[in-house]
């Protein structure tokens, strides 16, 4: 099969690679699309040690199963990456995310940058009639955003329909927070990037999901904002809950900074581990610092069927390239050249 692989540091290679064998209790997926996550980035620049070359990046796909599968033989689906043991305390209390033995395609497993992948049929979930391959591989990304906004809820002081909510960064989850803080029916929602092609993809995206003028968003109206915070920082200690959506020790820096007294930060970004958390300030102002890793097979599911029902808007905002063009999605990606929020790999 093809398929492109990480071969050595800022390396992929489009090439032959064996055809993946499906497991007892395992199917394989032929891939449709295939989006590209930060956590690639990072193992692209050489940043994740528990990356290692060469390997075939990718967990944020939808298929078809075409072998296996039982009752999901021949169906489209969309693809849990996240391979949990079952059995452990966290498992069996539905935070999944937390196993201790958890695995992720593309991590050590071979991932969806190929033609084909296995992976257990309890993690794949079927597509609703007539839904695009392109939009179910925004489930991942989608159920991170929506396990961080849970998360927040179960801390946040007022309703997330009330609260005054800051999202730091334009990527894919970022900007799917935003929407779907819009959908829960937060009044007020301001995201910022540095990216100027992202901002205009946000603000653009933001107005067609909450019915606004997108010049209105692009300028900065009282309720909704897309703004470059390195030029136009938001009123500090003024946000109930910010989600930091890049996790570096700027945006951290930034997070506690625009956090009220009694504010919830979720913290969902992995860029680095070093600085940026002022502790002192969190105390005295009694700043919640909320950790967010991945989602919950329930995360997912309704991720998927607000992804289908339009409750998150049109998706006009992806970009769809070839896998054998992948190395140039990487290096645009990589340059600030790509105005998308998220590039989707069709095979």
């Amino acid at each position: 099969m093809k398929a492109l692989v990480y071969t050595a540091e800022r390396e992929l290679t489009y090439r032959d690679e064996p055809a993946p064998q499906a497991a007892p209790g395992e199917a394989l997926v032929a891939i449709e699309s295939a989006g590209i996550c930060g956590s690639d980035m990072h193992a692209y620049l050489g940043h994740d040690p528990r990356r290692v070359p060469p390997l075939i990046l990718g967990h944020e796909a939808a298929g078809r199963v075409v072998e296996g599968g039982g009752e999901l033989a021949g169906r489209a689906v969309a693809l849990n990456p996240l391979i949990t043991c079952g059995r452990c305390d966290d498992c069996m209390n539905g935070r999944q995310n937390l196993c201790a033995n958890r695995e992720l395609i593309g991590m050590v497993r071979p991932g969806a940058f190929a033609e084909c992948v296995s992976l257990p049929v309890k993690n794949l979930m079927p597509l609703p009639d007539g839904m695009r391959a392109e939009h179910a591989a925004l489930c991942e990304p989608g159920a991170t955003a929506l396990h961080a906004i849970r998360l927040a809820e179960q801390s946040l002081a007022r309703p997330v329909s009330e609260a005054r909510a800051l999202v730091i960064g334009g990527g894919s989850v970022g900007l799917l927070c935003a929407l779907m803080l819009l959908d829960k029916g937060a009044g007020e929602v301001h995201l910022g990037e540095t990216n100027q092609l992202r901002r205009d993809t946000a603000a653009r995206a933001l107005a067609g999901a909450a019915g606004l003028d997108p010049n209105e968003v692009a300028a900065g109206n009282a309720a909704h904002r897309v703004f470059d915070p390195l030029a136009a920082k938001p009123e500090a200690a003024s946000f109930d809950v910010v989600f930091d959506a890049v996790g570096n020790t700027h945006t951290r820096e930034s997070a506690i900074e625009c956090a009220r007294s009694g504010g919830v930060i979720v913290h969902i970004g992995l860029q680095d581990a070093a600085g940026g958390v002022d502790v002192r300030a969190m105390t005295l102002r009694e700043i919640t610092f909320i950790g967010c890793y991945t989602y919950t097979p329930s995360d997912l599911r309704a991720t998927l069927s607000k992804l289908h029902a339009g409750a998150l808007g049109a998706l006009e905002w992806l970009e769809q390239r070839p896998l054998a063009q992948g190395a140039r999605a990487f290096a645009d990606l990589l340059a600030g050249d790509c105005a998308a929020a998220k590039v989707v790999l069709t095979v």
